[in-house]
């Protein structure tokens, strides 16, 4: 935007700041409503009802996931639920509850696109009413004897939370509503989030405060350095709905999946040590294992390895847990980079092939995906984070920790000292080829590094090869357990992919969130919702001071436009200040991504002021 800057002050000094543009003037005409109730992604509407609902819509699921009759029908419940027996999870009436729990909750999101006392009326009603519904089946039965007493009391607590915010907004709104109709506190659309983008880019006053960027102290420094890393927002940018479903649906899978977790494990290693009596002593001698001579002590012993069992598990939940939350943060910050790039029209490395403008088949159906997609992917990578982080921490607990705070049972301890001339010999190895890698095979001369002495290099690798291929061996491992616990880690996380970039493409989730990026940018890019909502807005007509001929009206005007310089800098009116905001309009909107399938070619590379390449 600098150089529209430049071609448009020709060396003078005016005042380009928001509050001169023709996109603050007052509008004789009307806003522009939504074009039907089902518009739940508009740009301006109100996010936290769709996240509600989504919300809901989730608990929902999973509640259904361990429900005997998955639709509230009496009459369709499966034969095997009657007889006392649990309904396979892909079951024919649970695929159509998947169906039905949809349809049920579409109402209630559809009240909020309406934007009319009626609907707010009706929106309230059917709040109210499913909140009521959830909290009379919770008080009428806060026990089930599935997995845990409370788990459907607790797997519904976003449900009734969802419910419980939507039952309050829609009387807000409808009260709203008529404050509205007579007049007080009525609010316009001059203040959307694409206009508010469009002044935030366009604005040429920036902030000094890079200018002491040096004066930083350790904790701004450390700040900034979070802020790379921990989503905060920016003025002027706004995270899609979509992004903001998926960070809402993330944090509901997260707890969903985590108290599953807890209450299918913890309470039953409580109750089995609680169980525990001088019996265990018979049954541990008959597999060959003699902790102590005593019964009683065997008893205590087996306790502590139960309550550390359960420690290990719990630990291991909590590290799943703050690392999936972690990388979501991340992930967030990923995106808005992505976004803000794509928007002035950068070009990112989402692929091996260049992405074309144009929306297509695949890309729609990634961005309908997408949401669901990184829910399920979260879901999957926290059993396969809890899984491979409990078996870790068992092992270093029970075979490292324990043995050694209790000085026996040092099995793996004496397993790895019986071999310490292997341990040795690798050690030696890759110490002695770095020292001699630093001070024999390289020297410095004239300020560069030089590789000599090769006959000794070669002479070396000849000799130690049959000991690096024991170095490999152990490096292969280690390399193997990286690459799981990284995958693990970072396995809901789609903004990048988890295989080389030669093979990105094959990864399902990276090429979801390239074709969602596409989509969203094509068809969300606030610079040309903006420019829209300005060409579709009733501007006041301005009289004509020439009124016969068009073509001599058209004629003064680019006479107009080809004044001097002493002109130019007189032109600080109305249609001065329109000219200039709408040149600086065009300028941006020059190499959007969404337009230039549209443009012709002969425009498809032009620059500033008409100049061609």
């Amino acid at each position: 935007m600098s150089g529209a800057a430049g071609n448009q002050s020709s060396g003078t000094t005016e005042d380009y700041s928001y509050d001169s543009w023709y996109i603050d003037e007052p509008q004789s005409g009307q806003e522009l409503q939504p074009e039907g109730p089902v518009d739940f992604w508009t740009v301006d509407g109100p996010w936290t009802v769709p996240a509600a609902i989504f919300m809901v819509l989730f608990s929902s699921l999973c509640l259904l996931l361990l429900a005997e009759a998955p639709l509230p029908f009496p009459t369709l419940t499966s034969p095997s639920s009657q007889d006392g027996k649990t309904e396979a999870p892909g079951g024919p009436w649970k695929m159509l509850a998947l169906l039905y729990y949809p349809a049920f909750y579409y109402s209630l999101a559809a009240c909020a696109t309406v934007r009319h006392e009626a609907s707010h009326l009706l929106g309230s009603v059917l709040s109210w009413a499913h909140l009521g519904v959830q909290v009379w089946q919770r008080a009428e039965c806060p026990q089930a004897p599935k997995i845990y007493k409370y788990y459907s009391l607790l797997a519904s607590m976003p449900l009734l939370l969802g419910l419980g915010f939507l039952s309050l907004w829609y009387p807000v709104q409808f009260v709203r509503s008529f404050s509205r109709r007579t007049g007080v506190g009525s609010e316009e659309l001059q203040s959307s989030y694409p206009e508010e983008y469009l002044r935030t880019l366009l604005c040429l006053k920036k902030l000094r405060s890079s200018s002491h960027a040096s004066k930083h102290g350790f904790l701004s420094q450390a700040w900034i350095y979070i802020r790379q890393y921990v989503y905060t927002p920016q003025q002027g940018f706004r995270l899609p709905l979509k992004l903001v479903l998926s960070a809402t649906l993330t944090g509901t899978a997260i707890y969903q999946v985590a108290l599953l977790l807890l209450v299918a494990v913890v309470p039953t290693i409580q109750k089995v040590r609680a169980g525990i009596t001088t019996e265990v002593s018979y049954l541990l001698a008959g597999f060959g294992v003699v902790l102590s001579e005593d019964r009683q002590e065997v008893v205590k012993l087996v306790k502590h390895h139960l309550w550390a069992l359960e420690v290990c598990y719990i630990s291991a939940l909590v590290l799943s847990c703050s690392l999936t939350f972690l990388v979501l943060i991340r992930s967030l910050v990923t995106h808005r980079v992505n976004l803000r790039a794509l928007h002035r029209g950068a070009a990112l490395a989402l692929g091996p092939r260049p992405q074309s403008p144009y929306p297509s088949r695949q890309a729609i159906f990634c961005w309908m995906n997408f949401s669901a997609y990184q829910t399920a992917f979260t879901c999957l990578g926290l059993l396969v984070q809890q899984v491979i982080f409990f078996l870790a921490i068992v092992v270093l607990a029970f075979l490292v920790c324990m043995p050694v705070f209790h000085g026996r049972n040092l099995l793996l301890l004496r397993s790895l000292a019986s071999f310490w001339p292997f341990w040795l010999t690798l050690a030696l190895a890759v110490t002695l080829q770095n020292m001699a890698a630093h001070w024999v095979f390289l020297k410095t001369r004239h300020g560069r590094p030089e590789l000599t002495n090769h006959c000794a290099l070669y002479a070396a690798t000849f000799l130690l090869f049959p000991i690096n291929v024991l170095v490999g061996a152990v490096v292969a491992v280690w390399r193997v357990v990286l690459s799981a616990l990284y995958n693990a880690v970072h396995l809901g996380q789609m903004d990048f992919s988890l295989l080389p970039p030669r093979a990105a493409t094959l990864d399902p989730g990276y090429h979801t969130y390239c074709n969602f990026l596409k989509i969203e940018v094509n068809q969300s890019h606030p610079a040309m919702i903006a420019f829209c909502a300005l060409l579709l807005r009733t501007q006041k007509p301005q009289p004509r001071m020439v009124p016969q001929d068009g073509l001599i009206l058209g004629a003064e005007e680019g006479i107009q436009l080809l004044q001097t310089k002493d002109l130019m800098a007189k032109g600080t009116g109305p249609r001065a200040r329109q000219g200039r905001a709408r040149w600086g309009l065009a300028y941006t909107l020059l190499r959007n991504p969404a337009l230039q399938a549209f443009r012709k070619r002969a425009l498809s590379s032009a620059q500033a002021n008409g100049i061609q390449p």
